[in-house]
């Protein structure tokens, strides 16, 4: 079974799609998991998934939610990665698991978050430690990957050399809030919309700039056409609600998820065997 989380995560509830009897019987059987889980006394709530039907040691995928929160389009992502083989863990970087349905909420609490980068990365640590020994777990074999506000904290967790792969960040703010950036061993991809409006081209250029002075590995893509959000088939809806310059893109939200699984083969690929 996929239990044994320690480090003080407790199994709320537990969901599965692809059962018998329905259109996934002969693939992927994602179970689902709500885990609440204590970080210096302050409860969080996350979001776990896994394939029961993929056997021995899986690369675990850190999924780091927008500025409005774990949502259900987070979970979805979470899923998806599931259905791939990988165990992925969307993060709640909010507490409590809460969300925001209003801009100035979203803003205050994802600002809230990056003021306080210590206190970010202590929770992704905490949730790595209770994970990576986790039954069906390579723990040597992790990702993070994020949205909006979640794809500056993948950045940022790169910028402080933490232990991934690789760092993946789709339509992510480029602030840059590790006060000492340090060398990260993985691949970082930066996954942007030319036409975004909420991303400063030079923000993203001192990104690129600082990843080079630490020898990292940096990329930046940008999609013609794609706007902020370019990733999300919600966000129309959140923009025209709140007359926001955000826009679901397909082309780029496929390019871009492709992109990902690119990377992800090659940095969780086992080393090839030495020749004799």
């Amino acid at each position: 079974m996929f239990l044994g989380l320690g480090m003080g995560l407790m199994l709320a509830s537990v969901n599965t799609w692809g059962d018998e009897g329905t259109l996934g019987r002969m693939g992927p059987k994602v179970e689902t998991q709500t885990l609440t889980y204590s970080v210096d006394g302050e409860q969080y709530t996350g979001y776990l998934a896994h394939d029961t039907r993929t056997d021995g040691k899986r690369p675990l995928v850190l999924v780091v939610h927008e500025w409005w929160g774990l949502s259900d389009y987070i979970r979805q992502r979470t899923e998806q990665l599931a259905a791939l083989g990988y165990v992925a863990f969307a993060v709640d970087m909010y507490g409590s698991g809460k969300t925001a349905t209003h801009p100035d909420d979203a803003g205050s609490f994802s600002k809230a978050v990056m003021s306080d980068w210590p206190g970010a990365r202590h929770n992704l640590e905490t949730a790595i430690e209770a994970l990576k020994n986790t039954q069906g777990v390579d723990g040597s074999r992790m990702a993070i990957i994020g949205y909006c506000f979640g794809g500056g904290i993948a950045l940022n967790a790169a910028l402080a050399g933490m232990p991934f792969k690789a760092a993946v960040s789709f339509h992510g703010s480029p602030g840059q809030v590790v006060e000492t950036p340090s060398h990260f061993d993985g691949r970082v991809i930066i996954q942007n919309g030319l036409n975004d409006q909420m991303v400063e081209q030079s923000a993203l250029k001192s990104l690129l700039d600082t990843y080079q002075g630490v020898d990292t590995d940096a990329t930046l893509i940008q999609y013609p056409d794609a706007m902020h959000a370019f990733t999300n088939p919600y966000v129309d809806a959140k923009a025209s609600e709140f007359d926001l310059p955000l826009a679901y893109n397909a082309a780029a939200d496929a390019a871009s998820w492709q992109v990902m699984l690119n990377v992800f083969n090659k940095a969780f690929a086992a080393p090839a065997s030495s020749a004799k």
